[in-house]
């Protein structure tokens, strides 16, 4: 194929196979902890936005149909963007890119918290997603070239705790930060960090360009992307006023199969593409990133619905809400090591798919929460989601990174970064517009502009249907997870290439 073997010509370019590259940068620990910082932002934002949607819903009087935009504005935009900005960082150089996006995402933070429409809000978004997107795009990347290969596996791990720790700060933060500073502290919070790390970065950061072979940017194939990708997420986005058989979700849909279609097309001809699909040609590949897939947007209904439920339903502070919510990652955090421990040894094979058997289970058993459970019994089983995915997801992602050639490490990782918040988006999505539909269809107001109002035995059956709905997918992706084999030899690339 002709991609394929402009994919290998180009290789010592994009990967380390030069003497250059595999040089430790003097300044790499210094470097290394601003790439961490911010990535533990850009992780903060996504989880501490969950907790402010109540409080949001309220101040500025829109329904959970729109408010839901403040979280899939800034992921539709980090998802048409997050490829593009990867082939960029080889063009204008990693740490230029990146400490360019520090900036954006600063400015995007505090023109969050000075929004007093809920359009401006929505504005302010995109602008910190874009700032994000160029951080996300090159956190990994600049850790790899920075670091020999002796020492980059201990990095990559750091820059991982700073993931974890952006997660699961954000529940309790969110909520302590609304309940005794108001919302606009939750984006506030980001101003001094953010240009802390943006004027270090202007000392620190390597600023030479990584890519010294003038390769063409693939400028049609990109444009493609980001029509095709913006279309589709923002048609799912909008099914929840539209509903998914009225003309405009049929003709938005149509239109994004076409001209994503179109993407695929080109990308296999052309010689120098943005996206290599000969990696969906490996099976174990195929199927890690489809369970991703599918977790995440299960989970999201977690992530999206429960704030809701424990503050317009069982009433309680945002505070409260952040340290119920907080139990999720936390769990998570417990287990994940140790899950990717026993995956080092054993495969990923059984663990993958018990971690999404017990995620579905979970979901069962929050069908049987009532207005009368105590919190420790609503916290204990949102801890359950938080077992499941410490279970799924480091062996998934080693399961998928070690099935791929050693060249393409870095293209596994990033789609697997994409895949991710696709389902964010498409989560949020199929979470909204499934709640909404059965609270109306039940005879439940046709505007759910207040929450509060809604009877406290319709919001739990609506609520029930979409947990329903999350165990299904788990159970489809458990399903899916089964078929890529038992483990083998090919899980032990991770190991080699961290």
């Amino acid at each position: 194929m002709m991609a394929e073997k402009a994919y290998e010509k180009a290789a010592p370019v994009n990967h380390m196979s030069s003497e250059k590259r595999t040089l430790a940068h003097p300044r790499r620990w210094w470097i290394l902890a601003i790439v961490s910082i911010g990535t533990f932002l850009t992780n903060l934002d996504v989880s501490i936005a969950s907790i402010a949607l109540p409080t949001l819903s309220a101040e500025f009087h829109v329904s959970i149909t729109v408010v839901q935009w403040v979280m899939s504005a800034y992921l539709l935009t980090i998802c048409a963007l997050l490829p593009i900005a990867g082939n960029l960082s080889d063009l204008f150089g990693k740490g230029r890119l990146y400490n360019f996006g520090f900036l954006i995402f600063t400015i995007g933070s505090c023109l969050s918290a000075l929004s007093f429409t809920f359009i401006m809000l929505i504005g302010a978004k995109v602008i910190q997603a874009l700032g994000g997107v160029l951080v996300m795009a090159n956190t990994q990347a600049i850790v790899a070239v920075t670091f020999e290969a002796k020492e980059r596996g201990r990095a990559l791990g750091i820059a991982g705790i700073a993931v974890s720790l952006g997660v699961l700060s954000g529940p309790g933060l969110g909520g302590f930060l609304i309940e005794h500073f108001r919302w606009p502290s939750i984006f506030w919070v980001n101003v001094p960090i953010g240009l802390l790390g943006f004027a270090a970065g202007l000392w620190i950061m390597p600023k030479e360009r990584t890519n010294q072979t003038k390769v063409p940017f693939d400028y049609f194939g990109s444009v493609l992307f980001m029509t095709g990708m913006t279309t589709l997420l923002y048609t799912i986005s909008s099914t929840e006023n539209q509903g998914w058989t009225s003309w405009q979700t049929i003709m938005g849909l149509l239109g994004a199969a076409v001209v994503l279609g179109l993407f695929y097309l080109w990308e296999i001809r052309t010689a120098y593409p943005m996206l290599d699909f000969s990696l969906f040609q490996i099976k174990v590949f195929q199927t890690s990133i489809l369970t991703a897939y599918l977790s995440v947007v299960a989970m999201y209904c977690v992530i999206i619905l429960m704030p809701f439920f424990l503050q317009d339903v069982l009433l309680l502070s945002p505070g409260t809400t952040g340290y119920v919510m907080v139990t999720y990652p936390l769990m998570m955090g417990v287990t994940a090591p140790l899950a990717g421990w026993l995956s080092d040894r054993f495969g990923s094979y059984f663990l993958t798919s018990g971690g999404l058997v017990l995620i579905g289970l979970g979901f069962v058993a929050l069908t049987f929460l009532s207005t009368e459970n105590s919190l420790w019994l609503v916290a204990g089983n949102i801890a359950i989601f938080g077992v499941g995915q410490g279970m799924f997801q480091p062996p998934n992602n080693s399961s998928l990174m070690g099935s791929v050639p050693s060249t393409k490490v870095g293209l596994a990782g990033g789609l697997n970064a994409l895949t991710r918040n696709i389902g964010m988006v498409t989560g949020i999505s199929f979470a909204v517009s499934l709640f909404t539909f059965r609270l109306r269809d039940m005879g439940g107001p046709s505007n759910t502009e207040e929450l509060s109002t809604v009877p406290p035995e319709l919001f739990m059956s609506a609520l029930d249907t979409v947990f329903w709905g999350a165990a299904l997918l788990s159970a489809a992706g458990a399903a899916v997870s089964l078929l890529r084999g038992k483990p083998n030899k090919s899980e032990q690339h991770q190991a080699e290439h961290p």
